[in-house]
């Protein structure tokens, strides 16, 4: 008598191997026989009808920055409700563990200011249970949750709790320093951390505008660091290298030269996160290519790539739109939102707002807010791909308008809803080619959906649905990718990289994790406002429609969207070894 029995299914297995139709059985939550249809003999407790849905391992999303939110929700959304059933978090350097008392709200605006995750939800939903890593490991393990996750140690946290107000302004580390530093993050690995993550790229600053700490760095502090995990014999060093956005174009080979070094020295992964920007649209092949190279000498170096842009979405409630330094729009920018929308409607407001001159805040506004060949209604459904002929720039030329006055009044559509879509990254010449290209390369992995992070202008923690509905199904301007590529890119292969043997493949003794998709109405509803994180918190949500049931450990944690309460979710210590 099996737990459950899944039957009649397409099942994906994770492997890349061809889909079939078939049976998944499934016992003390792991995977108990799993063949073609009718294969598969015995009664199950509870069977599950998948005939005409597909059969996929749980997705194995390694780049989220839900460190604090893990704290307070037990469902880790939106992840969970995107088939996620394992979350890796503590990215790009910034995490909440190791502290020290006075610390805390230094590290929440780190976090807030490099991940836009609202301060005053941080704020009022963390409960300080810990100062060391080892600790903060303990707590989350206490709460219950929908999901497993695991984390990394971050170096923003380290520099500062090993060297005060030297490592949080960037100070070069001491001898001593890198020593501590190193048995920090030894003690977190050997406590189970999955890794040791920074970043160097000029765009991640604190709230306060000063670079991520860890920025600048020597190759003697990352070097000491880095040969923390190889003596554990364990983790992936995970970073958002400099020149990553186009900041510096001579900084990306220098940056190789030594993560190659790191990799082959300490014999671990190093998981780099790699763009297509405007700036050398063609840099991101060279980097590929002395991936691939590296790999080919011992040295695994691992570029993490989107599933779709980067992406920006810009309305009236977002923390981001063209109008945002408009002087007139500051005046009202704090009313509530009816207030807000109303006096938005005046012709003469409107008229001020997208005729006088800007004093931009911060640097990259103008880049990001002024571009407007790159700035497109996102539409319902939401389209990430159009074409340049839909850009508001195009639109404004076509009609002979203003493309401020373009954008504005498609803002105020939906009752003011509407968001206008910013792809930074990745998409070229009206394509995600490039995007694909990423996807294929035997060198990548897919990561960079920042789930729980920049809630108030990003929305791609829905990319693990996406890479099914947009690359398996509704590509219309270029080739699509089998499905069966697609499911190894977000269970196997990024299962792999952090050591997780045990889990991203529909195979007799792995762990079962299980998503059931009505393919056929798989689909992703246009992003809305939400006020629902602590302290009434915005973030920007997008809810899927056609996951018929998710399995976290053999045990149903949502059935057609809706959770069941079930929480089987726990917190995943250090590498994980695949069944005997």
């Amino acid at each position: 008598m099996f737990d459950v029995m899944i039957k009649g299914g397409k099942i994906i297995d994770g492997s890349g191997e061809a889909s079939y139709i078939g049976d998944v059985a499934i016992q003390d939550g792991c995977i108990a026989a799993v063949g073609p249809a009718g294969s598969v003999s015995g009664d199950a407790h509870r069977v599950i009808d998948a005939e005409g849905l597909l059969v996929t391992p749980g997705w194995v999303d390694i780049h989220t920055h839900y460190d604090g939110q893990v704290t307070w929700d037990p469902y880790l959304t939106p992840s969970s409700w995107h088939g996620v059933t394992t979350a890796v978090m503590g990215n790009c350097g910034v995490g909440f563990a190791p502290t020290h008392s006075d610390q805390h709200d230094w590290l929440i605006g780190l976090m807030e200011g490099v991940e836009d995750i609202p301060g005053a939800a941080l704020a009022e939903g963390i409960q300080w249970e810990w100062e060391s890593f080892p600790e903060y490991l303990d707590a989350v393990e206490r709460g219950k949750r929908v999901i497993d996750v695991g984390t990394q140690i971050a170096h923003g946290a380290v520099r500062a709790y090993v060297m005060g107000d030297r490592g949080a302004q960037n100070e070069p580390a001491t001898p001593d320093d890198i020593a501590q530093m190193a048995a920090l993050v030894k003690e977190a690995m050997e406590a189970g951390a999955l890794g040791f993550s920074t970043s160097r790229t000029l765009a991640h600053r604190a709230i306060d505008g000063r670079p991520v700490p860890g920025t600048f760095a020597a190759e003697e502090e990352l070097m000491g660091i880095g040969e923390a995990l190889g003596e554990v014999g364990a983790g992936v060093f995970q970073l958002a290298p400099a020149g990553t956005t186009g900041e510096d174009l001579a900084a990306p080979e220098k940056e190789m030269a030594w993560m190659r070094k790191l990799a082959a020295t300490t014999g671990r992964p190093v998981s780099f996160l790699l763009v297509q920007h405007d700036v050398d649209p063609k840099q991101y092949k060279r980097m590929l290519d002395l991936s691939l190279e590296a790999v080919n000498e011992g040295a695994n170096v691992v570029p993490q790539v989107g599933g779709r842009p980067t992406s920006l979405l810009f309305g009236w409630r977002s923390s981001l739109h063209p109008f945002i330094d408009s002087p007139t729009f500051r005046q009202i920018a704090d009313l509530p939102w009816p207030e807000l929308l109303a006096r938005l409607q005046e012709p003469e407001i409107k008229h001020q707002i997208t005729t006088e001159r800007y004093t931009f805040t911060q640097p990259l506004h103008k880049h990001f807010l002024q571009n407007f060949h790159k700035l497109f209604p996102l539409g319902d459904p939401p389209d990430y791909e159009p074409s340049r002929d839909k850009s508001v720039l195009a639109i404004a030329e076509r009609e002979g308008r203003n493309p401020k006055e373009v954008a504005y009044e498609m803002m105020l559509r939906r009752d003011g809803e509407e968001l206008l879509y910013f792809p930074v990254f990745n998409y070229s010449y009206g394509s995600l080619d490039v995007t694909r290209e990423m996807l294929l390369h035997p060198a990548t992995v897919i990561g960079a959906g920042d789930g729980g992070a920049h809630c108030g202008v990003v929305c791609d923690a829905s990319i693990p649905t996406y890479m099914l509905t947009h690359w398996g199904r509704d590509r219309k301007r270029g080739e699509r990718l089998p499905l069966e590529w697609i499911v190894k890119l977000q269970t196997r292969a990024t299962a792999e990289l952090y050591g997780l043997f045990d889990r991203g493949l529909l195979t007799p003794g792995m762990k079962a994790d299980v998503n059931v998709i009505d393919f056929d109405a798989l689909s992703l509803r246009r992003p809305r406002v939400a006020h629902d994180l602590p302290a009434a918190g915005m973030r920007l949500l997008q809810d899927p429609v056609g996951y018929v049931a998710t399995l976290v450990s053999g045990v149903v944690t949502f059935e057609h969207g809706e959770p069941t309460g079930a929480m089987p979710g726990k917190l995943i210590r250090g590498q994980q070894s695949a069944p005997a």
